[in-house]
């Protein structure tokens, strides 16, 4: 988006791009804010968290250096939980969490109006098998059977319940493997936010939360990769996983029923699709799990970014919020080519109202216009 070292003998038009010479049009077609992005200041960032956005944000920020080289950005994807410890802890320039902070995480980093929290990417999630003989989408899962499976009561791949809403499936004769996040997780979030939100029995016993108490006996992985990787290496095994994740490695994933009562393949336009139906969304009101539609992808959800509201170091602040700027822009070409979901040109607005918030010294480092 936009920074970059300004040369003397660049002139004047160089000059001005570097102080904030950029406009916003809408495109047409999506009604999304274009900019025409002011050039970034040289600056080395370094954001960790998340695990959820990671192919998404190693794309954009590849693509990023590529347009400008004075800038580099590096990512740690640790977890979400990693991310807001690290930003709380003032180690990274940004966090990334598939949840907002909540109120006792922005108490302890100086207060809600210390940070700036926007939505970076949408996704959704899936539920990733290994079942020999059972082909990609073949097998359906309810709020009722993935409850069972993840709470322990239902143990075999044959079990009667998952019989009765898989009819004409070869279910063998074995043992599940319910595999789920061993770190502090966004996208454990989401999936534990959806579960709380179709089943009493899940709410009443495990709950939600980025760490819950998982059924005793169940493995874990670190990391949506590692879950995804125990998961093809386990005969019998299932686990809740980024559907970027799934797509990217062809792992089969099970047919979800949403809340309409239809059974989909979760993929990027589900995700889509259950924004829709959810328009104001913030950090503070952010779930769209269980989303009504018939194309809705029920285990839906954003991803933010995290970063202090004031910037001790104005020249890595404008770099930060440049660059941010960006990858709610332009930058989401690079969502697309790996498997999640554009953010809603609405979010793009809210996105850029927060980032021109931001400030060093109390001059604002976002040079674009606000968005109409």
């Amino acid at each position: 988006m936009k920074r970059v070292l300004v040369a003397l003998s660049m002139g004047a038009s160089v000059l001005l791009a570097a102080c904030g010479g950029s406009s916003v049009s809408t495109n047409p077609s999506t009604g999304a804010p274009v900019t025409s992005a002011p050039v970034p200041p040289p600056a080395a960032l370094q954001g960790t968290g998340a695990t959820f956005p990671a192919p998404f944000y190693d794309a954009a920020r590849f693509a990023y250096n590529q347009k400008y080289s004075q800038v580099t950005v590096n990512y740690n994807p640790l977890g979400s939980g990693a991310g807001i410890s690290a930003l709380t802890k003032k180690v990274v320039d940004f966090g990334a969490s598939d949840v907002p902070m909540n109120a006792t995480e922005l108490t302890a980093a100086g207060g809600a109006d210390a940070i700036v929290q926007i939505a970076s990417t949408l996704g959704t999630v899936s539920l990733a098998y290994n079942l020999s003989g059972v082909s990609n989408g073949q097998l359906k899962l309810t709020p009722k059977t993935i409850a069972g499976i993840f709470l322990g009561t239902i143990k075999n791949w044959n079990d009667p319940a998952l019989a009765a809403d898989n009819s004409g499936v070869s279910l063998p004769n074995q043992a599940i493997t319910a595999v789920h996040r061993s770190d502090g997780s966004g996208t454990t979030y989401i999936f534990t936010d959806y579960m709380s939100t179709v089943s009493a029995d899940w709410k009443s016993k495990i709950g939600k939360g980025k760490s819950v108490s998982w059924t005793p006996g169940q493995p874990g992985a670190k990391g949506n990769e590692a879950v995804a990787t125990t998961v093809k290496q386990t005969p019998g095994a299932i686990g809740y996983v980024e559907v970027a994740y799934v797509l990217q490695t062809n792992m089969t994933q099970a047919s979800l029923q949403n809340h309409d009562g239809k059974f989909v393949i979760p993929s990027p336009e589900g995700a889509t699709a259950a924004a829709s139906q959810y328009l104001a969304i913030n950090p503070s009101q952010f779930s769209i799990v269980d989303a009504p539609g018939p194309t809705s992808a029920p285990i839906s959800g954003y991803s933010w970014l995290m970063l202090y509201k004031d910037q001790s170091d104005k020249t890595k602040g404008t770099a930060l919020v440049d660059y941010l700027d960006w990858l709610v822009t332009d930058g989401q070409q690079y969502a697309v080519n790996v498997h999640y979901a554009k953010l809603p040109a609405n979010i793009v607005k809210d996105d850029i109202i927060s980032l021109k918030t931001v400030t060093s010294g109390g001059s604002t480092l976002l040079n674009v216009p606000a968005p109409s």
